[in-house]
């Protein structure tokens, strides 16, 4: 079986983290993802991360991360050829994605409509920071610029923080996701109709989206939202302090709210309405507090657990990504060998997993343009030709 976008080809114009990471859910799924950079520096993303060595090599871990199974070629699409380059190539593309300010691509010739005159069936996504129309359509952004924009960080923190930037880029992969999910619909809806599509995303969407929850009780009651700490509005769904950590109980429902209390030796205090648990909230925590200083979180997460109460310790990163359940899920791909650099480098693969022929790993990420004499060639263009681009630096 083969995998589902085997045989479908993306052109991928994206840079940083939204767009790139949109195209690698599609690559891990077979798809032929062809990413285009600017000649010499390449995706922003190349010089971003924690390794400094590997940002100088052009190879930074904020571009590793999601550039595995894809095929780099470089084009400056500011010049002729580089528009003529990419014209071929949307000739026979399935898909083009693109993060550039809105109508950026369009005022080079480039753009939706004119693509959809060489080839109807493409499929073109075109994420940005605010979308392409509105007042906010020509502006620019950032992960963490949407964050303050949105309403995300007013929500995220507690009274004594203000607000904060959540520590994953939550607006970027989520956007990027979003996007796949988007372009998955779409090819399918093509194999219906025979028709492309223009696909419209934006982080601003996706923080609405996110926060679906808060804004349909906004609207709805009209009632200013302060942050959404651990204490998600009754005691037994909320953090608490151990002996060495901090625990996140998530006993929410009326069953496990009267397991909790089961499992402590206090049955009299479960089994409560909703209702009731609100207003006693203040109460029952002063209960749940005092009981669970007496041992050490991972004690109590067990303790819990094995009866069946949403329990958990705060963990940090770096023991979560080796904790057994993590790695039985085989979410992470290790490669032994990434050409530019030296040692082993792990990157995420994807959030789900297919019983047969899904999301896989195959190739490592390609250093900066490594691809970019095959994919001309396969597209028709002689030797001589590949010379005079790269003489003219549109290549």
């Amino acid at each position: 079986m083969p995998r589902p976008f085997e045989g479908i080809r993306v052109i991928d114009i994206t840079h940083v983290l939204a767009g790139p990471f949109a195209a690698y859910q599609l690559a891990l799924l077979g798809a032929d993802v062809i990413k285009v950079e600017r000649p010499g520096d390449g995706d922003q993303s190349r010089y971003s991360g924690p390794d400094k060595a590997l940002n100088g090599l052009k190879m930074g871990t904020g571009y590793l991360n999601q550039g595995s199974n894809k095929r780099s070629i470089t084009l400056d699409l500011k010049t002729a050829d580089g528009q003529a380059v990419l014209k071929k190539l949307a000739e026979g593309a399935d898909v083009l994605i693109e993060n550039y300010r809105a109508g950026a691509l369009a005022t080079l010739g480039l753009g939706y409509d004119d693509l959809l005159k060489i080839n109807p069936r493409l499929i073109y996504c075109s994420l940005t920071a605010w979308g392409q129309e509105g007042p906010r359509g020509q502006h620019t952004a950032y992960d963490q610029v949407i964050q303050g924009y949105s309403g995300v960080m007013s929500i995220t923190g507690r009274p004594d923080t203000g607000p904060l930037r959540t520590g994953p880029q939550v607006l970027d992969f989520g956007t990027g996701t979003t996007a796949a999910f988007a372009i998955s619909a779409a090819l399918f809806q093509r194999v219906q109709t025979g028709e492309g599509q223009h696909i419209d995303g934006c982080l601003t969407d996706t923080a609405g989206i996110l926060m679906s929850a808060q804004v349909t009780g906004y609207m709805r009651t009209g009632k200013e939202l302060g942050p959404q700490t651990t204490d998600r509005g009754n005691a037994s769904h909320s953090s608490y302090e151990t002996k060495d950590g901090t625990l996140m109980v998530g006993a929410s429902n009326t069953e496990q709210h009267a397991r909790l209390w089961e499992a402590l030796g206090k049955p009299e205090m479960g089994n409560k309405s909703y209702a009731y648990r609100a207003e006693h909230r203040d109460e029952e925590a002063a209960v749940l507090t005092e009981i669970f200083a007496t041992r050490t979180a991972q004690e109590w997460e067990d303790f819990l657990q094995t009866r069946h109460v949403p329990a958990a310790r705060v963990r940090t990163v770096a023991e979560a990504v080796h904790d057994p359940q993590v790695e039985t899920r085989g979410m992470y791909h290790r490669h032994e060998t990434v050409p530019g650099i030296d040692g082993a480098v792990t990157v995420p693969i994807a959030a789900f997993k297919f019983a047969k022929d899904g999301p896989r790993v195959d190739t490592p990420p390609p250093t900066l343009g490594a691809n970019t004499d095959d994919v001309l060639k396969e597209l028709g263009f002689s030797d001589t030709d590949i010379a005079r681009f790269r003489e003219t630096g549109a290549v």
